[in-house]
């Protein structure tokens, strides 16, 4: 038994030191030799084992980056950064050889109230992936004035994040598979003096095993794959309300097949066409089969210049059978620069995003900025959450919109709106969920749902 117990021991431990091998450092913990500098003209050295990143006046964002590619692999370091000051690691980064800007994920390195640390950035390319406005736990995982440990796992298109032991994201996306590794000196502009400092050591690289090596994940997750689930999204009841290739599930607003013109479906994309600039004038509007009470739906869509479209919720096709668009709670999908009814209704309420023609757009995640982060000229998620009378509209991960449909206060909105005549408007116990044809081009994908019960 004695030996038994032994060789236990003695195959544990060479396997713990095996996996312990595997880890390599970054650095040759000398100089800067196997790394490039791109972007800006900031400052780095290496010395006693720490990387430090020195600011500098009116030159743009700088990266140290490898001059080896990586693809799957594990990452951890500890970095301290000076109070106010932004940084970021690049992973899976490439540079554009026509005008040498530098693109790829980041893992944000921050120190502001927002607390987005440890968050994943789409550098130079898609802006925010996974910012933490759904990780509350996270969002306080990064301490200012200290050393933070990170850890970054990339395998495949699974991309996650850890600071201080707490996980940060958890985001599903296969746009890039391998790339460089960076440390940003992020940009001051011309407006401070230079001489701040990030700093990094401990920085080391596993790249056998990763998928055996990585922790475990359960925090909330955002995937990017085109008209498909994941096995967290199945797993917490998610499933495609269009199945990226027909018209299953789908039917028009005015009958119950689906429209024989207006619309296309192409490369798993879903697209309403262009015509007149009319409402529900081409093709018209389509609307789901099925009807829903609680729920929580995310669509992504691309709006082409100028144009109007809308998700709407609750429809209840039967109130409108003339010309004109499905009667329901509309998220509004607009080209705001180019579309003159941005400059319509009250105080914005018909911008993107808006609870149409009830309530603007804000920003309610961001307590530092007033603006939605939408995205010029590609997809952005739109979701829309049903708990009850509870109502919320997101745009990117960012809450623009919340109400209840059952208070006072959106009774006194409806009153003073277009829908003012409408008896229970927007409290009706169930509807069906519609987009819209509005004359405009515009694209739709990856359109999914989940039911809660209460």
């Amino acid at each position: 038994m004695k030996q038994l117990l032994v060789l236990i021991t003695f195959f544990v431990c060479t396997g713990f030191l095996a996996a312990q091998e595997n880890w390599q450092p970054l650095f040759n913990g000398k100089d800067l030799s196997g790394f490039q500098i791109l972007g800006g003209e900031a400052d780095y050295t290496f010395a006693d084992g720490i990387l430090t990143g020195i600011t500098k006046s009116s030159t743009p964002n700088t990266f140290l980056a490898t001059e080896k590619i990586y693809g799957d692999f594990i990452l951890e370091f500890s970095v301290n950064i000076e109070y106010r000051m932004n940084s970021g690691v690049q992973f899976r980064s490439n540079i554009n050889e026509k005008n040498g800007r530098v693109f790829g994920y980041q893992c944000e390195i921050e120190t502001s109230g927002r607390k987005w640390a440890g968050g994943i950035y789409d550098e130079g390319r898609r802006g925010w992936l996974y910012p933490l406005s759904h990780n509350k736990r996270g969002q306080n995982a990064f301490k200012n004035g200290t050393w933070n440990h990170y850890r970054i796992e990339a395998c495949g298109s699974q991309i996650r994040t850890w600071v201080n032991g707490i996980p940060c994201a958890n985001l599903v996306d296969e746009l890039t598979s391998t790339g460089f590794i960076a440390f940003q000196v992020h940009d001051i502009g011309d407006y401070a003096q230079g001489g701040q400092l990030v700093q990094w050591k401990d920085i080391r690289i596993l790249t056998e095993n990763v998928k055996a090596s990585m922790l475990d994940s359960d925090i909330f997750e955002i995937s990017y794959l085109k008209n498909q689930l994941t096995e967290y999204e199945k797993r917490t009841g998610w499933r495609l309300l269009w199945d990226g290739q027909t018209t299953k599930g789908w039917r028009s607003a005015q009958s119950a097949e689906f429209p024989t013109k207006g619309w296309t479906m192409k490369n798993g994309i879903l697209a309403v066409e262009k015509a007149t600039g009319g409402e529900s004038q081409n093709g018209g509007d389509i609307i789901t089969v099925e009807q829903f009470s609680n729920f929580e739906l995310i669509v992504d869509f691309k709006i082409s210049q100028g144009a109007n479209s809308g998700i709407k919720y609750f429809v209840q096709p039967e109130l409108n059978k003339g010309v004109g668009s499905a009667i329901g709670l509309e998220f509004q999908i607009l080209d705001n620069k180019q579309h003159p009814d941005a400059k319509n209704g009250l105080n914005g309420n018909r911008t993107l995003g808006a609870l149409y023609d009830l309530m603007p757009p804000k920003n309610l995640t961001e307590s530092n900025r007033d603006d939605i982060r939408y995205k010029q000229n590609q997809f952005n998620r739109a979701r829309i959450v049903v708990k009850n009378g509870c109502v919320e509209h997101w745009l990117n991960d960012i809450k623009i919109v919340e109400y209840d449909r059952f208070s006072q206060i959106f009774e006194t909105l409806v009153g003073h709106s277009k829908y003012k005549d409408i008896k229970s408007f927007g409290q009706f116990p169930a509807g069906h969920i519609l987009l819209q044809d509005h004359g405009d081009f515009v694209e739709f994908k990856s359109i999914k749902i989940r039911e809660f019960s209460f």
